[in-house]
């Protein structure tokens, strides 16, 4: 049976003019049949057809995530969510709360997620005396709330072997205790895969609830298309068992990492290499460049605010990132670069200009720049002219704008996420929440990117505002765009999937301050409804 949505305020997203005034969308076998007038619409519809009274609400096209980690998302939700701990006195109880729950033995791990020492009163990482106080035998490794920092207990370092004669690894550095070669407990980027091989043999977590977790919060928030980016194995593993079992609500789009085996995996499970197979496929590759601004680990070209060499670190040579886009641009594949820093932004660049001029039959493989926090304006130019998309991570705005401007100077922290600087420069944009790193609230990046207001009500960037309308396109049909899914996905038109959102308010109606305040009320996946409240 067919379904018509009307009485309501319906945005489109289509190319004509958003004002043009939409009254009906009729939906049947999962695709949008027919959208206009009410009396338009009517005619030649089933005289079945159901009928949805949208009441004054809002009808729009569903978001996209064009960024995340669907499956860490799942993992980290068995994790200590230490998001709201304040100090070490709260992550310690925090910790010794879950082990006690969990029945956590020295056999085990305890893994804790979201600590961010930007907001803790120390103002600094937990050393491994802090985490000793958690628990002394039991390994305990809690992550930064960017992802690429971690701290580890004396227990931890004690499994994984790492000491004072352990050496920095490429990629990576080791804290250390002042005047002592001795580990801090601070771990950070590449220096994390020393004990992480452990914690993965240890964690206990239940596919199960991984499985029944991991999509519920992007639903909730409106989303039917979800990226997993840097795919692992057992992540392809998960996510195709799911696919043959029919246990996907969304669509879901993998990117295994071109340094870790992804041509393997992409040859492994080919049944989803660039096409959906029970709502999965593999979109591409993902590298890794640098780190977190946040965190002082992003690769800049000049240092940051207050030092006077340090400006973070690139993950590999340039010889490296040449090779990885070079094989995929071969493979016809599309490859995500994640670049916070513009050093990073700049090695990226120059790696695919560089290979775009070995091979000049190459297609239109629209790679991605993931996150863009210090991309500059002479950058952006650049990438307009590859087609490089800019997937931008706009609620930095608000989570870490103020510690952006302390670590970054004003000119620098003001243009952080350049959504203005992208469009100007005739770049395709998109934005994305990073999840598990942020939640996936797409009306709050939408939020962020027209206000740019900081935790502390600064104004960040008066410069970078965007309207509201540009800020929907980032979350829809230029996000489909990002999978080559624009003809199929992100705007409401005959022919395209019924994959849409009901909102309590229009976001192109209500006060700017309140889009963040805008519930979502119902999300349609192919034509039925997989959330409502």
């Amino acid at each position: 049976m067919g379904k018509l949505y009307y009485n309501g305020k319906i945005i489109t997203m289509a190319e004509a003019p958003h004002t043009q005034r939409v009254e009906a969308v009729y939906v049947s076998d999962g695709y949008i049949r027919k959208v206009g007038s009410l009396e338009s619409v009517l005619k030649d519809i089933p005289k079945n057809t159901k009928r949805i009274d949208l009441k004054g609400r809002c009808l729009m096209p569903s978001f996209i995530d064009a960024h995340s980690h669907i499956v860490m998302n799942g993992q980290m939700s068995q994790a200590a969510d230490l998001s709201e701990c304040g100090s070490f006195e709260e992550i310690v109880k925090k910790l010794k709360e879950y082990i006690e729950d969990q029945n956590i033995t020295s056999e085990h791990v305890v893994v804790g997620f979201g600590y961010d020492h930007n907001f803790l009163k120390e103002q600094r990482h937990p050393d491994k005396f802090a985490l000793d106080r958690a628990s002394e035998s039991i390994p305990i490794m809690i992550t930064h709330i960017s992802g690429h920092l971690c701290c580890v207990n004396s227990a931890l370092l004690k499994l994984a072997g790492v000491d004072e004669n352990t050496k920095d690894p490429a990629g990576g550095f080791i804290g250390r205790l002042e005047d002592a070669a001795a580990p801090s407990g601070y771990l950070e980027e590449g220096a994390m895969a020393l004990v992480q091989r452990h914690v993965q043999e240890r964690f206990r977590v239940s596919a199960a609830s991984i499985q029944e977790n991991m999509q519920d919060i992007y639903i909730q928030n409106g989303i039917t298309t979800v990226q997993d980016g840097a795919t692992t194995e057992g992540d392809l593993a998960l996510l195709s068992q799911m696919s043959k079992d029919g246990r996907l609500k969304v669509d879901v789009v993998c990117y295994p990492l071109a340094a870790a085996n992804g041509a393997c995996l992409m040859e492994k499970y080919r049944e989803f290499d660039n096409r959906y197979f029970g709502k999965l496929k593999i979109g591409g590759y993902k590298i890794i460049l640098d780190g977190s601004p946040q965190g002082k680990s992003a690769w800049l070209s000049k240092p940051y605010e207050g030092e006077s060499q340090y400006r973070g670190y690139p993950y590999y040579e340039d010889a490296a990132v040449e090779q990885y886009v070079m094989q995929a641009i071969q493979e016809g594949r599309q490859i995500l670069a994640h670049c916070n820093g513009d050093a990073a932004s700049e090695q990226f660049l120059n790696a695919y200009e560089k290979s775009l001029d070995k091979a000049s039959d190459a297609p239109d493989l629209r790679p991605v720049m993931i996150h863009c926090q210090t991309v500059r304006k002479d950058q952006l130019a650049r990438m307009a002219k590859i087609n490089m998309i800019a997937s931008i991570f706009i609620g930095h705005v608000w989570y870490w704008g103020d510690v952006h401007m302390k670590n970054l100077g004003f000119d620098r922290g003001r243009n952080i996420s350049p959504v203005k600087d992208a469009i100007s420069s005739g770049v395709k944009y998109n934005f994305h929440q990073d999840t598990p790193v942020t939640k996936p609230n797409m009306l709050h990046s939408v939020w962020c990117a027209v206000n740019r207001i900081s935790r502390s009500g600064n104004v960040i960037g008066e410069n970078q505002k965007i309207d509201v309308y540009e800020a929907l396109k980032a979350v829809t049909i230029n996000a489909a765009y990002e999978y080559f899914e624009e003809k199929e996905k992100g705007s409401l038109e005959p022919g395209k999937k019924a994959d849409m959102v009901i909102l309590s308010d229009s976001p192109l109606e209500v006060e700017v301050e309140r889009i963040k305040d805008i519930r979502v009320l119902e999300t349609i996946k192919n034509g039925k409804t997989v959330f409502s409240v």
